[in-house]
């Protein structure tokens, strides 16, 4: 008779004694996970205060690009209608003296 007909073969058992410790490690686990988030400054209470943080930082952050991006269009703006005014006052092509650089 070989062993494994005899009963659980190695890997069986293991496979068996692997399945035994994650068991009790999800248990001690749920057990502690309430008590994680009960306590004052508790692993979620300080990831959530991270995350808040992070937020409002890239939210200034936001702000800040949104009134550069609103400053740098204003002055395109005021180039182009300066460029335009600028051609508008010139009726012809540029004689080639004042197009020359000094």
């Amino acid at each position: 008779m070989n062993r494994e007909s005899a009963g659980d073969s190695a890997l069986d058992q293991a496979a068996k004694r692997l399945d035994r410790a994650v068991a009790q490690l999800e248990q001690r686990l749920a057990a502690r996970a309430p008590q994680a988030g009960e306590e004052p400054g508790g692993l979620f209470d300080q990831d959530r205060a991270k995350l808040a943080d992070e937020l409002d930082k890239a939210r200034a952050r936001e702000r800040a690009l949104e009134d550069a991006g609103a400053e740098a269009s204003a002055a395109l703006g005021r180039a182009i209608a300066e460029i335009q005014a600028a051609l508008a006052d010139h009726d012809g092509p540029i004689p080639a003296e004042e197009n020359e650089e000094v």
